[in-house]
């Protein structure tokens, strides 16, 4: 009868056999088109984003909603310090510091219209409304940086938008007023900010714009803070950290998809956030999803399929 190897060896076997799977997982992403590595940052990116926003509005309804808006950025800086110290503060320099503000202002800009917003309308009036920006986003694309617009991408965000109008439209309450308002202005604004931050990628790393979106924002969201500030609890200062990372590695992704390719080709995949918010509340808190929720969530996981298998083969 055979003795079983020990279990050190045991061990440096599994892990020998997760490293060679990796590697294989790893070779396979690098043959993959640019197009579809941005279109899976952008994804990733999105599901970040559902889960920070569902934290978020929580801190808004406890705290100022400024205060939320300066503490989750001042966290997200502190969560890159460590990166930032490790690599050294010159790694980090900008080669444009004042483009690295004005995206910090103009983002700062379309935060205060959120988070005035946020604390007055319903999730459902949030989510509708947030999908509008890839529309902006795509015509400032074609305006700005003169992308190719394909058929594609234009039937892809159609097709999205319909998606979006089957689930959130027999939820829609209008009940925020003018809150709703202030909600969609801040579209075209967080629509310019991305549109400044695919012109940094042509030059600047992207770690480099997330450390300095934290700083800018961070600071130019101080006074406002200052102003009503409350001292958050030891539970709310966890939430905070996490809400700093989860922002920190979003915007990471989402600016690694920006330099992958064209704007324009990511912005199908945000529909997919409806998605993703729609699992998170079935999972979370137990909300059990409509049928309107379910039909238009496979119209908008078809529409992203479709598209990713169009970008995947490049223009004809």
């Amino acid at each position: 009868m055979q003795s079983r190897p020990p279990a050190d060896s045991r061990r440096a076997a599994r892990r020998h056999l997760f490293a060679r799977h990796a590697l294989v997982a790893q070779r396979r992403m690098e043959r993959l088109p640019s197009n579809v590595h941005a279109l899976l940052w952008s994804t990733t990116a999105g599901l970040l984003f559902v889960v920070l926003n569902s934290l978020m509005r929580g801190l808004s309804l406890a705290l100022d909603p400024f205060e939320t808006q300066f503490l989750r950025y001042l966290m997200g800086f502190a969560v890159m310090l460590p990166l930032m110290l490790r690599s050294g503060l010159a790694a980090y320099r900008p080669k444009n510091i004042s483009g690295q503000f004005v995206r910090g202002g103009v983002h700062t800009i379309g935060l205060v219209l959120w988070f005035i917003a946020l604390p007055h309308i319903t999730i459902a009036d949030v989510t509708a409304i947030g999908f509008t920006g890839p529309i902006f986003i795509m015509l400032g694309a074609v305006l700005v940086f003169k992308e190719p617009m394909r058929w594609e991408r234009w039937l892809a965000a159609g097709i999205g938008i319909a998606g979006v109008l089957i689930v959130v439209a027999p939820k829609l309450t209008g009940g925020g007023g003018i809150y709703n308002l202030v909600m969609l202005a801040s579209s075209p604004v967080f629509a310019a900010s991305f549109l400044i931050t695919k012109a940094l990628t042509r030059y600047e790393r992207p770690e480099v714009i997330v450390a300095w979106q934290s700083i800018s924002v961070t600071a130019l969201s101080l006074p406002l803070a200052l102003w009503h500030w409350q001292m958050p609890g030891p539970g709310q200062w966890v939430l905070f950290l996490l809400c700093g990372l989860l922002g920190s590695t979003a915007h990471y992704c989402l600016t690694r998809s920006y330099a992958a390719a064209d704007i324009s080709a990511t912005q199908s995949v945000k529909f997919l956030e409806l998605v993703w918010a729609t699992l998170i509340g079935w999972l979370w808190f137990a909300d059990q999803p409509s049928r309107s929720t379910l039909i238009g969530g496979l119209v908008i996981s078809a529409s992203t399929l479709w598209i990713a298998r169009r970008e995947a083969r490049g223009p004809r």
